[in-house]
């Protein structure tokens, strides 16, 4: 079997799951989309805290912006001048993690409910 065909079947598998249990694949859908949007609000928060944890060249140094912005570009791999992705790339590292738990949390909850 090829790759392609792998990969058409794991793309109907999906499609008979969603046509299978629509309501469950909305709230999934839902969830996974509210988590990434809180943890998209949370990032400047989140970027000061890994700067106070020690991530980044002043870590630990810095408060307020300055912090954040230090601590989102150290997630990102480094800001752009020294090839990382800086502040952007740290801002999606924390929403695609947030997104991730989120909807990892809310296929558990929707499986124990189902037992």
């Amino acid at each position: 079997m090829g790759f392609w065909d792998s990969l058409c079947d794991v793309a109907s598998s999906a499609v008979d799951a969603v046509c299978e249990n629509p309501v469950k694949s909305v709230l999934l859908v839902g969830a996974t989309i509210a988590t990434g949007g809180a943890a998209l609000a949370a990032a400047p928060a989140i970027g000061a805290a890994a700067s106070a944890a020690g991530l980044g060249a002043a870590a630990g140094t810095l408060s307020g912006a300055a912090a954040s912005s230090a601590g989102l570009a150290a997630l990102g791999g480094g800001s752009i001048a020294a090839g990382g992705l800086g502040v952007a790339g740290g801002t999606a590292v924390v929403t695609t993690a947030g997104a991730a738990i989120g909807g990892g949390a809310t296929a558990a909850v929707t499986r124990a409910l189902d037992k």
